[in-house]
């Protein structure tokens, strides 16, 4: 699965959080995200009980049988079988058009029939998109009763089907009913119906894999997928024209980063960022001194900050999916298939925490350990890429989870409250030097160097873990790296908050608007997955950019209180989601951070802010530091405070907002001559 795959696909997955809140007071912090699009769920403890039960089916029933299919047929060879099952499909598809009066549509897919049967040999390939442009309309009967005003009803999990409601289940029985090989029965195509229905249902793998391995309740998860993709169907915002038509307002680039461009010419503006001007460092001393990049990105083009930080989706490397066989496949050894995954004991009572890892075959060979960014679990695509990176360069690699992140919390002593960098710190450090001892008792590994990795959240803590090192080297560290992390914490949560609260500032048709996005990002995913657009910028307003962000990092959140709070074996959990509804990171830190140390918010601003680690940042060289002018969780004071300290270790890109220049080139190499081995 590509990262195109995994990021916007996951995008559009979070986007389904977003829903419409009819004008009441108070309004949530957060909308009602499930209630809008599914209604009341009036059979949740039913619900949630068959919902464990199919996931125990497809873990010990499905999912092997999917596997063997996946390991006899490549990849290619499913997506033909997966082509033709599709063009058998005509008749529900053009009987669904015709009753919602959209000829239009019925005609588009007559014309694909005919010819994907004839020039398509039965309809294995598509020659109508392919040659001719004729792109599909995915249509079936319950757009159809949608269409014609039949209510959905409440929102049901039966045993061994997928999620639906009343309605959904009435226009299956009718898609069956439209499906020709339904009257036609014989030993023959009784065995290739069901090597059809094989390769049809093993498409729900990933979304399985997704549920279950990145989310604290994937119930709830699973509810509001359901929810905002079959609204965008019934919409029909799923239509080719929803990108081209819609207006997606732009910003202008930013007349103060040109501005800043020219004054440059002064500088030594290295493209590795591995020499920085004096007369610059100067600079940094006076107040009223610009904040100058050290590596310019003249091709930027960039939009808003928030939307900018997005095209961290864009960071992808070659042959880490690269296979002609599907994840499923036992045959499958592309990058990613080979990264391990083992476990530790880090509490006694507690569930092991889950690490992934690759290892050189030299046993000396250098170790490293990634921490991605806040809430993302050993699953991140992000690890993943960086992985490929350090172990081309020789490293051996170890993958944790973000340490703000439900899996970890749920490894820990009940005690345990992330949030405070140098507590979580301790954290960290105890459970990596648990993980590189278990690998080493298994595989005998004598690493000659060990460096640490982190990205945003997991930057901000891998440098206090350099600190603490730094006055007693117990992990044998040797260089850390960290990409954009927060300078002050406090301040970065404030602005995921405020970006968050802004759907209360116009909620007129937010349900649709909402939709909307989540299609945008589907089509999006589909245009870059087929080859057909090339992605230098992103099709989002400001309004969408922050909608997509701040409800992602919702998500993190609840993740993490639903498991702080032993939510996991609740039989309705409304009262939990109602609360969640109005907590923000603001909130949480207020319920779970303050103690007699800390009375208040503004007493702990400072202990989690990189300032306290300004000795360290003087005296030691063992480090390096990637951010970005623009980055909307700091601010310019924050930064130039940060190059104070910091000097020539800290390289500023000049545009990228948070983590949005990974997939630059420029960083890229950086990066590659950083790691470097002698």
């Amino acid at each position: 699965m590509s990262k195109y795959k995994k990021f916007l696909a996951l995008l559009a997955f979070f986007l389904c959080l977003n829903s419409f809140v009819s004008a009441q007071e108070p309004l949530p912090k957060y909308p009602d995200f499930a209630g809008t699009y599914t209604g009341n769920d009036r059979c949740e403890n039913f619900n949630r009980k068959m919902f464990n039960f199919n996931l125990k089916l497809n873990k010990y029933a499905v999912k092997p049988i999917h596997t063997i299919w996946a390991s006899v047929l490549p990849k290619y060879g499913i997506e033909r079988i997966q082509s033709a099952y599709t063009n058998i499909e005509y008749p529900k598809r053009v009987i669904s058009c015709l009753i919602q009066k959209d000829f239009k549509s019925s005609g588009t897919e007559t014309v694909r029939f005919l010819t994907n049967t004839t020039l398509g040999l039965g309809g294995l390939f598509d020659p109508a998109e392919k040659f001719f442009k004729i792109k599909p309309v995915d249509e079936n009967m319950e757009q159809a009763l949608s269409g014609c005003k039949v209510n959905s009803g409440p929102y049901l999990v039966l045993p061994a089907l997928p999620p639906s409601t009343p309605r959904g289940f009435t226009g299956k029985i009718l898609d069956t009913a439209l499906n020709p090989t339904v009257y036609v029965v014989t030993p023959v195509l009784a065995i290739v119906k069901a090597g059809l229905t094989v390769n049809r249902t093993a498409y729900i793998q990933p979304i399985a894999k997704m549920l279950e391995s990145n989310y604290a309740d994937p119930y709830d998860v699973a509810k509001k997928f359901y929810g905002i993709q079959t609204h965008i169907k019934c919409a029909n915002l799923d239509r080719e024209e929803i990108i081209n038509t819609e207006n997606i307002p732009r910003t202008t680039p930013d007349k103060t980063a040109e501005h800043e461009k020219n004054t440059l010419t002064v500088a030594d503006i290295i493209k590795g960022g591995t020499n920085i001007d004096n007369i610059i460092l100067k600079n940094y001393n006076s107040d009223n001194s610009k904040l100058l990049a050290d590596i310019i990105l003249f091709d930027y083009n960039p939009q808003t900050p928030v939307v900018d930080a997005m095209r961290t989706a864009l960071f992808d490397l070659p042959e880490i999916n690269d296979s002609i066989w599907s994840d499923l496949s036992i045959w499958n050894r592309s990058f990613a298939k080979r990264i391990k995954t083992s476990s530790v004991n880090i509490t006694p009572e507690k569930p092991d925490y889950k690490f992934k890892y690759i290892l050189q075959k030299n046993k000396t060979a250098p170790v490293a350990v990634i921490y991605p960014s806040i809430g993302e679990g050993i699953n991140s695509y992000h690890s993943v890429v960086f992985a490929k990176i350090f172990y081309d360069a020789g490293y051996s690699v170890i993958i944790q989870g973000s340490h703000f992140q439900w899996e970890f919390v749920k490894s820990m002593p009940d005690d345990y409250k992330p949030g405070i960098p140098a507590n979580d710190a301790d954290y960290l450090k105890n459970v990596t030097g648990k993980i590189l001892a278990s690998l080493h008792e298994k595989y005998h590994i004598e690493p000659e160097e060990k460096l640490f990795f982190g990205t945003s959240f997991g930057a901000l803590t891998s440098l206090f873990l350099a600190q603490k090192e730094s006055q007693n080297n117990t992990l044998g560290s040797t260089r850390y790296i960290a990409v954009c992390p927060p300078v002050e914490l406090i301040y970065a949560m404030e602005q995921v908050d405020k970006n968050t609260g802004e759907w209360q500032n116009n909620t007129e048709n937010f349900k649709h608007k909402t939709a909307l996005t989540a299609a945008k990002v589907l089509q999006l995913y589909d245009r870059k997955e087929s080859g057909e657009l090339e992605i230098s910028s992103l099709p989002f307003s400001d309004e969408e950019g922050k909608l997509i962000t701040g409800f992602i990092m919702h998500q993190k959140l609840s993740d993490l209180v639903f498991t702080l709070e032993n939510r996991s074996k609740c039989k309705n959990c409304s009262d939990f989601y109602t609360k969640m509804n109005n907590m923000n990171y603001s909130d949480y830190a207020q319920k779970y951070l303050l103690n007699d140390k800390y009375s208040n918010l503004a007493s702990l601003k400072y202990d989690a802010s990189l300032y306290p680690l300004a000795d360290y940042f003087l005296k030691n060289n063992n480090y390096k530091i990637y951010h970005a002018t623009d980055d909307y969780l700091t601010d310019s004071k924050q930064l130039k405070q940060l190059k104070k300290y910091t000097g020539k270790k800290t390289v500023l890109f000049s545009n990228g907002s948070h983590l949005g220049f990974l997939y630059r080139p420029e960083f890229i190499d950086s990066l590659k001559k950083d790691i470097a081995l002698n």
